[in-house]
């Protein structure tokens, strides 16, 4: 288990207020450098990502892919049978993997110097947290309380209105789902529960599922949700919901209603940084946004020379928990001395893990036309249909390539089962603003869906292989 503080343990190099994905990556890098750290948490160590998000979600859509891959057996000449699904057995699966990975994380912080403070904290000076009346000074604090499961006003979670939260827990498939929200949450548990064999509608006020996403994505994300029976209202508003024994009663601004089993109110997260007493300490908070200039610096200096940082959820931009570790390892790291390079926010790689999976980094097509003019853009996909591991997998999708005429690749957008294990790559190549001819010449092994990275950039330096010019 991670050190305790003691009463006489109250000063340190570095105060980390939040033990989620940020804080808990600032803690250990500052630990590894060989600055003293306390690290407060409130809740679990490893916070929304491991216990609430990331982890138990992913493991819900590996066993609502099993269940597909059960109830299809057939198309691969495998006899197999879907009989059910057994909630009770999938929950201890997925608690399982959350179980194995905070043991794992606690231990990790146990040797890195970090000494653990379990409690509310509250930030009461630039540089002081307080928990159940001791105070923990540091010549820096680090800001990295998180984030929650947002609603929308005069809308009351509670009985058959869920969040997120409560969609984790439950124990058994509900008969139907309003999902409200089609962005990454709402689309991964209407993927979920279709596979366990709900009946889900998405309503999204935007025109567009997942509508942060390259308009192509987003509209082969909606055909291929539409072949797999999920329905959705696109462009159109929440009005009300009512409740009684039998289910929900949704109903729309467009009039439409919908009844179901339950609804998921799947709207986005809310920056958690309410009642905790930042403001009153000189920072910056925009509709409960942390204001942090790139270093992740607040602009509040502590009496002992140092600073207080901001990382995470609590920031404006990409709610990511692989963005929250980069951000705590560069604190971390400027707190050291190092001088580390302020993270590039267009490189953060996106993966929404439905089915099929949807992956980008870079820019869209429409963002790209904003930056240099729709002229000097050039875009190109490459279907997955002349990719032979996609062909064994049996998904459908593409690879689109965005580029600056005669210059690099600055986006790329990916839709197609397991296509999220590619972003990596994808990735480098944005971030070292590759030309096509760079990717082109690189040797991708066959057959792999990577491959289809490598035949997109050969067709978009002008020498396609396995797709017609």
């Amino acid at each position: 288990m991670p050190t305790t503080a003691t009463a006489g343990t109250t000063t340190f190099d570095v105060v980390v207020l939040g033990g989620g994905s940020g804080g808990y990556a600032t803690a250990l890098r500052a630990g590894q450098l060989g600055l003293s750290v306390a690290l407060v948490e409130e809740g679990k160590l490893g916070g929304t990502c491991l216990h609430r998000g990331c982890i138990p979600t992913k493991a819900l859509l590996h066993a609502a892919e099993i269940a597909d891959a059960a109830r299809e057996g057939s198309r691969f000449g495998v006899r197999a049978q879907l009989t059910g699904i057994d909630m009770v057995g999938v929950n201890a699966y997925k608690d399982s993997v959350v179980d194995g990975l905070y043991k794992g994380l606690q231990s990790l912080v146990a040797s890195r110097n970090v000494t653990m403070i379990e409690g509310h904290g509250r930030l009461v000076a630039p540089d002081a947290v307080e928990v159940a009346g001791t105070r923990y000074t540091g010549k820096h604090v680090v800001l990295a309380t998180g984030s929650y499961a947002r609603s929308l006003p005069g809308l009351e979670i509670g009985g058959r209105v869920i969040t997120s939260d409560q969609a984790l827990h439950l124990d058994r498939v509900p008969r139907s789902v309003v999902v409200l929200g089609g962005g990454v949450i709402g689309v991964e548990f209407a993927s979920v529960w279709k596979s366990f064999g709900a009946d889900v509608q998405i309503v999204e006020a935007l025109p567009h599922l997942v509508p942060n996403e390259d308009v192509a994505l987003s509209k082969a994300l909606e055909r291929a949700f539409r072949k797999r029976g999920i329905g959705f209202s696109l462009g159109d508003r929440f009005a009300q919901v009512k409740q009684d024994d039998s289910g929900v009663h949704v109903t729309l601004e467009s009039g439409k209603t919908f009844d179901a089993d339950l609804m998921l109110v799947a709207v986005g997260r809310g920056p958690r940084t309410a009642g905790l007493g930042f403001e009153a300490q000189g920072v910056t908070v925009d509709r409960g946004f942390v204001i942090a200039d790139e270093h992740l610096r607040t602009g509040v200096a502590t009496p002992g020379g140092g600073n207080l940082w901001a990382v995470g959820d609590i920031v404006p931009g990409l709610q990511l928990a692989h963005r929250g570790f980069a951000q705590g390892i560069f604190v971390a790291e400027s707190i050291a001395g190092l001088a580390p390079t302020p993270l590039d926010e267009n490189t953060i790689p996106r993966v929404t893990y439905c089915e099929p999976e949807v992956a980008s980094v870079g820019v869209t097509e429409a963002r790209a036309a904003e930056l240099y003019g729709a002229d000097a853009v050039e875009t190109l996909e490459y279907n997955l249909a002349g990719n032979g591991k996609s062909k064994i997998l049996g998904t459908q999708g593409f690879a689109k390539l965005v580029r600056r005429k005669d210059g690099p690749v600055v986006g790329m957008h990916l839709i197609g089962s397991r296509v999220g294990e590619l972003i990596g790559e994808a990735q480098l190549i944005v971030g070292w603003e590759a030309f096509p001819e760079d990717v082109a010449s690189l040797v991708h092994a066959h057959p792999t869906q990577n491959e289809a990275l490598g035949e997109a950039h050969m067709a978009l330096a002008g020498k396609p292989l396995h797709a017609h010019n």
